[in-house]
């Protein structure tokens, strides 16, 4: 009954947060909100705060030795067409982490007022910046000493918020609609880096001689032309996807362009393709410079690492839903080239992502919204609390792994050299 009698609150703040939408490492609004609502149903709440925006609160069995992190996402998308964009900023919520906020409420409300005794220790972890973009600010961030990584996660990682929590949950919208209510286990997700090739060459008066420049525009255009030639040297099953754009230029019509940039995403589903992979566009890029007498410099930077789901861990999951008598579908063993910080935090320690259904539009898109607001803020987090119940003293450690942020680093470090 709870969890009905708090859907009213908990799908006020929800629709509060999705029109006002905050990008990452910005959601000061969208905190406050938060805060105020959890130190309402627990005034004797204690909060540690990291990056910005991030907070992280602790409930259960203070001497557990099985400690879980759940997981929700602050920020907003740079959508500025979306219908209901903040018209200064571009931010919307047509991600869907609106919701995984309100999921979290509505779990921690029950948990307080139900009088749940947890043997597991449980932290809600609210993290800000999971998608990857206002990178401009982020760099400003970095170089003022603000945060080290683009990411909400990675930076979490970074200052220990994670050092204590053995295994964490996250939730997320599944993109699509649905007939019938529908979770989501087992959805790996690719990683991807982020790739600049800024061709150099030599500008002169297009009419008058254009027989000594050294045409930058034209290199770009044949590594347009050598990536998708390259392309059928590319393993499907490692679904790559790479998607070339102009990012800048100095192009004139009557002079001949002696510098442009070109940048892409590059995603595959494994690391060690995604070195590969990350070769190959280098040398499509050095050769098509070379091919036409010019120069190429090349940035890498990280993006997320692959996320592969813990499957013992989903195991609860699926448990669960074979007992359940409100959720009539279960999705499972699906792969999207979709990314997240998730895939990092999962290189530290076995993660799951439970997908749920609910919503209309296309997920990032400029109509995506939720249509289904009963199963999203009260059918589904009382389904997440008999997934908790399943896990709570049942975990077997040995099950488990544990990597250091310091080996974190090292992989990242590898994969952008």
């Amino acid at each position: 009954m709870l969890f009905k009698e708090q859907y009213d609150e908990i799908k006020e703040i929800a629709e509060d947060i999705y029109y006002h939408p905050e990008l990452g490492y910005k959601e000061t609004r969208t905190k406050e909100k938060v805060m105020n609502y959890l130190t309402k149903v627990n005034p004797n709440i204690r909060v540690e705060e990291f990056s910005t925006t991030g907070f992280k609160t602790t409930l259960g069995n203070p001497n557990s030795d099985t400690h879980i992190g759940f997981i929700a996402e602050l920020d907003a998308v740079y959508a500025p067409s979306h219908m209901y964009a903040d018209k200064e900023t571009g931010a919307a919520h047509n991600c869907g982490h609106y919701t995984q906020v309100a999921i979290a409420l509505a779990l921690y409300t029950h948990l307080i007022k139900s009088g749940t005794h947890l043997q597991n220790k449980i932290s809600f972890i609210f993290v800000p910046a999971e998608e990857y973009l206002d990178l401009d600010y982020r760099d400003n961030l970095i170089k003022d000493g603000a945060i080290s990584h683009y990411g909400g996660k990675p930076e979490a990682m970074k200052l220990g918020v994670f050092d204590d929590i053995e295994l964490s949950i996250c939730v997320h919208a599944i993109g699509g609609e649905f007939e019938k209510r529908t979770v989501e286990i087992n959805c790996d997700l690719a990683g991807f880096l982020y790739k600049k090739y800024t061709f150099e060459g030599k500008a002169t008066h297009a009419g008058f001689d254009p027989f000594s420049a050294k045409n930058a525009y034209s290199m770009s255009t044949l590594f347009n032309t050598a990536v998708a030639l390259g392309r059928q040297q590319l393993d499907e099953a490692e679904h790559v996807r790479v998607n070339p754009i102009v990012m800048q230029s100095d192009m004139s019509t009557n002079v001949v362009p002696n510098n442009i940039t070109v940048g892409t995403d590059l995603r595959t589903k494994t690391v060690d393709y995604l070195k590969d992979t990350a070769m190959k566009l280098d040398d499509a890029a050095n050769g098509s410079a070379l091919a036409l007498q010019g120069k190429v410099n090349t940035h890498t930077q990280m993006g997320y690492l692959p996320f592969v789901q813990d499957r013992y861990l989903s195991t609860f999951v699926k448990d669960a839903f074979n007992t359940s008598t409100e959720i009539e579908e279960l999705m499972n063993n699906n792969f999207i080239s979709a990314a997240g910080d998730i895939g990092d935090l999962s290189y530290m320690m076995p993660c799951i992502q439970i997908g749920y259904s609910g919503f209309t539009g296309t997920i990032h898109g400029d109509d995506f919204i939720d249509v289904d607001p009963e199963f999203i803020y009260e059918v589904f987090p009382r389904f997440l609390a008999q997934v908790l119940e399943k896990m709570d003293g049942t975990i077997d450690k040995d099950k488990l792994y544990r990597r250091t942020y310091g080996e974190y680093i090292e992989l990242i470090n590898s994969i952008v050299e």
